[in-house]
């Protein structure tokens, strides 16, 4: 936390700012507060138990930075590194897995239960087109008034859309009522 204070003309304002870090930033060089430290060359080597003070100058002599990897062993474990690459090839790292995540979406058709085959064919090419993209697909059908008493035409409805995308999808969930819908959600088949 970083506390700042401001003076102003007639009354004072006191002002608190907290200073938030994304990521731990790793102790390195004199801001390692220990007194012996467990070495580790540059190159992976164990050059083992020795004073913070000679652990600087070795890395100094190399013009490389003193980090603080491991800070709840006995002793402390220290690399020699040069910590300015070593963020660099971290944020590189995080940029390459975020770039390989997929959102996954869920594609709503909504229907009623007495669906012209027309109206039919055309929500079922495009729920084809959301199942080859890679998202899922919630078919929902509405009942107005007193369709809600004919439940099973909104069913035969899903079911009909099941069959119809069997060759591409499974079903996550089988078609349930809730209120005054009925839904099932299907899923891309996973390939083989």
């Amino acid at each position: 936390m970083l506390f700042l204070n401001l003076a102003c003309n007639k009354s004072q304002i006191f002002l608190l700012l907290e200073v938030f870090f994304i990521k731990q930033e790793l102790p390195i060089n004199r801001q390692i507060r220990a007194k012996e430290v467990q070495l580790i060359g540059e190159n992976g080597e164990k050059l083992g138990v020795i004073s913070i003070n000679e652990a600087l100058e070795k890395a100094e002599e190399k013009n490389l930075d003193l980090v603080l990897v491991a800070p709840n062993a006995n002793p402390v474990v220290c690399k020699i590194m040069n910590y300015g690459k070593y963020k660099f090839e971290q944020a590189k790292k995080e940029k390459e897995a975020k770039k390989k995540q997929k959102v996954l979406e869920v594609k709503e058709l909504r229907v009623t239960p007495n669906i012209e085959e027309h109206d039919f064919g055309f929500k079922s090419k495009n729920a084809r087109k959301f199942l080859s993209d890679g998202n899922k697909v919630k078919i929902t059908v509405r009942f107005r008034g007193r369709e809600v008493n004919n439940s099973k035409a909104g069913e035969a409805v899903l079911n009909k859309f099941i069959e119809e995308l069997e060759d591409i999808s499974t079903v996550e969930k089988k078609p349930k009522l809730e209120g005054r819908n009925m839904f099932t959600i299907l899923a891309k088949k996973a390939d083989k």
